[in-house]
């Protein structure tokens, strides 16, 4: 629990002037604030208005801004050196205004690094209090004379205040700048804002914070750039009988109407983080640090947060050691948030999550749960060096900060839990995922120009899969050696820029300097020659192998060849590409391929498998005799191969028939072996891409030949199964034996296997007439409950909805959410669509993915389309403005997307919203065009052969 103190005389005085101010200008707060769009980019919002002074005439003209308020990055004339910032977040409405409310002040001490007569400091949607008539007061320090202030205004488009004076601040002098502000704690789930939830039969409530990655400036004006560190003092006053946090450690008292936070170290904005609960926590230790886990009372007080705990010792211990650097904060909290709009956050020492990447109950939650909790941790740890202590300079480097998190976050996985072999599944996790993005001509490259990335919603545009996956295998993979260069050279990186921020280049010069002191480490070119290649130009190229002649050549993927690709590549899109590979089952020597290289050519039986382990971010093609020596192989020993190649030879061919580089039924005849396969990683890979088929078939005549194709490859697995659990009455021992024991029995049902529809019927059934008593596995959960939903009708569904309302811990929530949308019947699913929007129902954080899920069904896609089409001005408004995930709706719900009639409604959508705008889904939006022009050529060529392979397979 936070210390702090009874507030003083003076501090009591303090607050209640504070308090005052509050009532003075309360009546002032916005209500709409997020509603409103104005139609003068100087034009405040509504309540803020009559706080604004008059603002500089600015040209009307669409050419490029002018001055520098009309930019989305700050200019270079000022730096800040520290904040000091006290909040106060009311947890009651306001009597007044129906609102809740927080009220602050700040000051900012900047440096002036070049004379300038204008302050431009980030700030959104706060009501600030006139001081001496101005918004703000300025403040000379250590003998530096403060210019008075001329005129100042709020610019709302580029979410601004200004302040314009009247004579020069001097270069080399600091100032002080302070602010009185007030603003909503609204449920936005953005800046500061309010989560709700029940405990104890009544209505909690938490004001909490999410930063990233432009949100800062809605809790308090300040310099919102990531390159704009700091040390923030922070202080929140609290009512009694509450808990506050924040980024470091309190330093005073013990039971607290104000706590004071020991000042942060030098940082960004976006990471810090301050809450105000009733919360309770678990405590542990890391050497001198303490450990907490926090989370509603009744979580804590069921161990919920145990496992998190006992995971987050060891991943910190293994960072520490892989960094070779002590953790940089005197403390690590970690807290599970009733609403949170992301995964997690890595807040610097207090990071937040959503309850279900947090919390875990052993006796509900299922493996999967467990495994999300340890990888989610493990990668918000792994921040606190790389993203934290050592920050990118803007947001078009994003891959600096998440890429390697999101390679280190398997590293810290692993040790905690070694018997899961839990980097097996980057290739499904990261590696097919990113494919399928990397492989359209609207992909982008890893670093953008940072012109292009500028607004806050461009910004939101690059949280995506490729910033977070790609670069896991090209950077660890394509090093090859890269144990030994990537445990020394990040702890040179993270010595030098400590406390400070980096562009990617930096990060190449340090792996070089450890290929050239690392002994026997050698590379066929720079570390910047080969991974600029990578980086600064987007997509990966396909490998061609010819085994009779030993030839290999490479060429730019894409899912649509016909695709016109608009940015150009200083590359002309090839690569440095490492080449790992085996021959007749032996790995022989790697070869580097830029333009042409060649290998020894295979000769009677002999296969040839390239990117053996899958050692590189690349796709493979061989001749057609290799293909078939491939599949003689998988049909007649497949564990000859090895467990991840099988995986991505049969990604691998699914892609290339899309490209149009392999006949459309190589991959049906790949499918033959899989009813021999029992490992997890293989049938994974080939059941996401089978869902294509699925998706582009299950709407007309071709579903019925192919679901009764998969019946028969699934069944020797479901049957498997049921044989090691004796009769589903136990649990299989292995990790990844439990998850395809999922596989087993979802796809079984799905496929029409009756059998399996029986069994997930009788066991929802036994829990309808017993509600106390639920006897599904935690694992099986899922997957029961949509099959029995989608098997019944009204009463199966009404029935659920009553548990999920009843739910207490979020892991069951989200799995009977996700669930409610597999029934059959329209109206059900209507009604559900119009649940997704009122937050009394369904959280605004899980809105856009429960219309997903209801798109995912394919009775519910057309209702789903229809719907969003219908609302996506209110949509857009409350759901997506900066929201990293709204990118995901379109794609959702777009993806099943296959006809000419489907397109033209795409690209209508796009018409009639041009004006509301699409935000961070505007690059989504594209990607499904240019998706749905390739589905479309793909049915066309590939549904007839396809259906005669299968009904000549079936009969």
């Amino acid at each position: 629990m936070a210390k702090g103190f009874y507030i003083s005389k003076n501090m009591g005085l303090a607050g209640l002037l504070m308090g005052a101010v509050a009532v003075v200008i309360i009546i002032a707060l916005a209500a709409v604030y997020d509603k409103e769009k104005t139609k003068n980019q100087n034009k405040p919002v509504d309540g803020v208005a009559m706080l604004t002074t008059a603002s500089p005439t600015t040209s009307s003209t669409l050419s490029t801004p002018k001055d520098p308020w009309e930019h989305y990055r700050l200019p270079d004339s000022l730096s800040p050196v520290s904040y000091n910032i006290t909040l106060w977040p009311r947890l009651v409405v306001n009597a007044s205004t129906g609102l809740y409310i927080f009220t602050g002040q700040s000051a900012v001490v900047f440096q002036c690094k070049k004379d300038t007569d204008l302050i431009v400091i980030h700030c959104n949607k706060l009501n600030l209090t006139l001081l001496n008539g101005h918004h703000a007061r300025l403040t000379g320090l250590d003998g530096a004379t403060a210019p008075t202030v001329k005129t100042s205004w709020l610019q709302v488009k580029t979410e601004y205040l200004v302040i314009q004076l009247n004579g020069k601040l001097t270069a080399g002098k600091s100032y002080r700048l302070s602010t009185d502000f007030q603003g909503e704690l609204a449920d936005d789930l953005k800046g500061f804002y309010r989560s709700e939830y029940t405990e104890d039969g009544g209505k909690k409530v938490v004001a909490t914070s999410q930063m990233q990655a432009t949100f800062a400036r809605k809790a308090f004006p300040c310099f919102d750039e990531p390159a704009m560190k700091a040390v923030f003092h922070i202080t929140l006053i609290h009512q009694r009988g509450t808990v506050a946090l924040s980024n470091g450690r309190d330093v005073d008292g013990t039971e607290v109407t104000m706590t004071r936070f020991e000042p942060t170290k030098r940082m960004s904005t976006y990471l810090l983080a301050f809450i105000v609960s009733d919360f309770d926590h678990i405590t542990g230790s890391i050497e001198n640090n303490n450990v907490r886990i926090w989370a509603r009372r009744k979580a804590i007080a069921e161990g919920h947060g145990n496992y998190a705990l006992n995971v987050t010792g060891p991943m910190l211990n293994f960072f520490e050691r892989y960094y070779n650097a002590s953790y940089p904060l005197s403390k690590s909290d970690q807290i599970a948030l009733p609403d949170f709009n992301a995964g997690a956050m890595e807040n610097w020492g207090l990071i937040t999550y959503r309850e279900t990447a947090l919390l875990y109950d052993p006796a509900i939650s299922s493996v999967g749960n467990k495994e999300r909790v340890l990888t989610v941790v493990a990668h918000e740890l792994a921040h606190m060096w790389f993203g934290n202590l050592v920050t990118l300079r803007w947001w078009n480097d994003l891959w600096l900060n998440e890429g390697f998190a999101s390679y280190v976050e398997y590293l810290g996985a692993d040790y905690a839990e070694p018997t899961w072999n839990i980097k097996e599944q980057t290739i499904l996790n990261d590696v097919h995922k990113v494919f399928a993005v990397d492989a359209l001509a609207s992909s982008h490259p890893l670093s953008r120009k940072e012109e292009e990335v500028n607004q806050p919603d461009e910004i939101s545009e690059m949280f995506n899969t490729i910033s977070y996956s790609k670069v896991l295998y090209v950077l660890e993979h394509l090093l090859q050696q890269g144990s030994l260069c990537s445990r020394t050279s990040p702890t040179s990186y993270l010595n030098e820029f400590a406390f400070n921020n980096t562009v990617y280049s930096d990060l190449w010069d340090h792996l070089q300097k450890a290929v050239l002191t690392t002994p026997g480490m050698s590379l066929p070119h720079t570390v910047h020659d080969i991974m600029n290649r990578w980086i600064l130009q987007m997509g990966f190229p396909v490998v061609t192998i010819d085994t009779a002649t030993g030839h290999i050549t490479q060429k730019h993927f894409l899912l649509d060849p016909d695709s016109v690709v608009d940015r150009p590549s200083p590359y002309n899109y090839t690569w440095l590409v490492p080449i790992k590979w085996m021959k007749g089952g032996v790995e022989r020597e790697q070869h580097w391929l830029l333009q042409e290289t060649g290998i020894s050519n295979a000769t009677g039986s002999e296969w040839v498998l390239a990117n053996l382990n899958v050692s590189g971010y690349y796709r493979v093609n061989y001749d057609m005799d290799n293909w078939e020596r491939l599949l003689n192989q998988l049909t007649t020993d497949h564990t000859v191969i090895p467990l991840i190649n099988r995986a991505q030879i049969v990604d691998d061919a699914f892609n290339l028939i899309i490209y149009y580089q392999v006949p459309s039924v190589l991959i049906l005849y790949i499918t033959r072996y899989l009813s021999q396969e029992r490992d997890y990683i293989p049938w994974e890979s080939a059941l996401r891409n089978l869902n294509y088929y699925i998706l582009m078939f299950d709407r007309g005549q071709a579903y019925g030949v192919l679901q009764g194709y998969l019946k028969m490859q699934i069944t020797p697995l479901f049957e498997y199964f049921r044989t090691i659990t004796v009769d589903w009455t136990r649990v299989p021992t292995g990790h990844n034996d439990q998850y395809n024991q999922i596989n087993a029995i979802s796809f079984a049902c799905r496929m029409g296997v009756e059998r399996c529809r029986v069994l997930t019927s009788d066991w929802f059934r036994e829990w309808m007439l017993n509600p106390d008593h639920n006897p599904i596995h935690p694992n099986l959960k899922t997957t029961v409950y949509c099959n029995a939903i989608a098997a019944g009708g009204v009463a199966e569904w009404d029935f659920a909805w009553q548990m999920f309302k009843n739910a207490t811990v979020a892991t069951e929530a989200a799995k009977l959410r996700s669930s409610l949308a597999c029934t059959k019947v329209p109206w059900l699913l209507n009604r559900y669509l119009d649940y997704s929007l009122d937050p009394a129902k369904i959280r605004k954080q899980d809105c856009t993915s429960t219309i997903n899920y209801i798109a995912g069904n394919v009775v519910g896609m057309p209702l789903a389309w229809d719907f969003i089409r219908a609302r996506w001005n209110y949509i857009y408004t409350e759901y997506g403005g900066g929201s990293f995930s709204f990118s995901n709706l379109i794609n959702g719900v777009t993806r099943r997307f296959s006809t000419e009639f489907e397109l033209k409604q795409l690209k209508q959508f796009k018409e009639d919203n041009a004006r509301v705008g699409f935000g961070s889904g505007t690059l989504a939006l594209e990607q499904a065009i240019e998706r749905t022009t390739a589905n479309i050529k793909w049915v066309a060529e590939n549904q007839e052969p396809v259906m005669k392979w299968l009904a000549n397979e079936c009969t």
